[in-house]
């Protein structure tokens, strides 16, 4: 009788079908709001699990964001590439989409000479972190800086 009970609650559950094949994206940072609930083709995003793609009717998650590139393809085909410092994605059970980031900058505007600078800055505070603090600080800003320079490059 308890293996039965155990059986019929580990059955996996799906998320309910979105109605039609759209997904409403939101996507936005403290510095600008670069889509607001614009229905689009898909998403693709760096976070800490790995990187992923997002399609209508894409299982409902929670995600953070790592420092990288997130991608959107509209529904014309239409690619913009904007780059993320960290932040967080809510995929819905209806399709809609959230990204907020905690800082996020389109490719085209990014200085890579500027983002060279900040990375040779980051790496040199990191060499000289006085505690454990300062050291994971600068631990992420390494990270980041390393991310713009591979996006201000691509």
């Amino acid at each position: 009788m308890l293996r039965t009970a155990a059986r019929r609650m580990q059955v996996r559950g799906y998320a309910d079908a979105p109605k039609g094949d759209e997904m409403a994206l939101t996507f936005a940072a403290g510095n600008k709001v670069f889509y607001d609930k614009k229905v689009v083709k898909q998403i693709d995003v760096p976070s800490f699990s790995g990187s992923f793609g997002i399609l209508p009717k894409h299982v409902p998650t929670l995600a953070v964001l790592r420092p990288g590139v997130v991608t959107v393809v509209e529904n014309d085909g239409k690619q913009t590439k904007i780059f993320v410092s960290s932040g967080t994605i809510t995929v819905n059970d209806d399709s809609s989409v959230q990204v907020l980031a905690e800082e996020a900058h389109p490719l085209e505007s990014l200085d890579r000479s500027a983002a060279q600078e900040a990375l040779s800055k980051a790496q040199s505070e990191l060499n000289s972190a006085a505690n454990e603090k300062a050291k994971a600080e600068a631990l992420i800003a390494v990270e980041v800086a390393e991310e713009v320079v591979k996006a201000a490059t691509a």
